[in-house]
């Protein structure tokens, strides 16, 4: 796996959308983070008030922005949620089962947002696989003739 790019993302997916975005990318992210993030609360605090009803919006929310960005893993557990919680609601009966995955949705959207940054922040610092980029910089010939 390379560190720089994480294979939780399908980078060729995320290149694509955002190449079709054009200058609205960045603000389709930013939506995605903010989004994300109150799903994720959102999601969280029903399953601790046991309320299999206020699971299926936030779920079906942020599978739908993960996917658009090319976030496979991150849409899959949102999408297991999601139609999990909707079968609970017609069965009448609360999705315990889902605990697990809702723990690994927080750990999943956080490091899926880190990666997006650090492909798409210039300030973020990106360090090439073999340590830099171009050609390697030296000043031995400085000064010499």
């Amino acid at each position: 796996m390379d560190n720089a790019r994480p294979n939780i993302i399908d980078w060729a997916h995320f290149e694509r959308s955002r190449a079709e975005l054009g200058p609205g990318f960045i603000r389709i992210l930013g939506y995605f983070k903010e989004d994300g993030v109150k799903s994720v609360a959102q999601i969280e605090h029903a399953m601790r008030e046991q309320n299999t009803a206020a699971l299926v919006l936030p779920s079906h929310t942020l599978k739908g922005e993960a996917r658009q960005l090319g976030a496979a893993p991150l849409a899959n557990i949102a999408e297991l949620i999601e139609s999990t919680a909707r079968i609970c609601i017609e069965t009448h009966r609360f999705p315990d089962e889902l605990v697990p995955q809702v723990v690994e949705l927080r750990r999943l959207f956080s490091q899926t947002v880190e990666a997006f940054d650090k492909e798409t922040n210039p300030v973020m610092k990106r360090v090439a696989p073999n340590g830099g980029f171009g050609r390697r910089a030296s000043n031995q010939g400085f000064g010499r003739l």
